[in-house]
């Protein structure tokens, strides 16, 4: 029995692991034709073109646009933040989302 509560454990923290990163990059106002795709970056991390998301999200738009695809534009989302959990730090920004628009060739 303490097997399987740990195996059960173990598949609940990878659960939330992923669930986590999924909304590190998203897709956004997709259509057939293209769409917006957003993640999270951090200015003292390297800002949008060194964060880590920035990978994934540019191979989320190769993986919609096959035939490859065009920039339409790129940039900061507005009115979009997320605040720090830890104590003493509430209301602080600490991640921001870039977001950056294509069409599909």
């Amino acid at each position: 029995m303490g097997l399987r509560f740990h195996n059960r454990a173990l598949w609940g923290f990878a659960l939330v692991l992923l669930s986590g990163c999924s909304e590190a990059v998203q897709m956004t106002h997709e259509t057939d034709q293209g769409g917006v795709v957003t993640f999270l970056f951090k200015e003292d991390r390297g800002g949008p073109m060194g964060s880590p998301h920035r990978k994934a999200a540019l191979k989320l738009v190769d993986e919609k646009c096959p035939k490859g695809y065009i920039v339409l534009r790129e940039g900061e989302m507005k009115g979009y933040s997320s605040m720090s959990s830890v104590e003493g730090q509430e209301g602080e920004m600490t991640n921001r989302r870039w977001g950056i628009q294509f069409r599909c060739k």
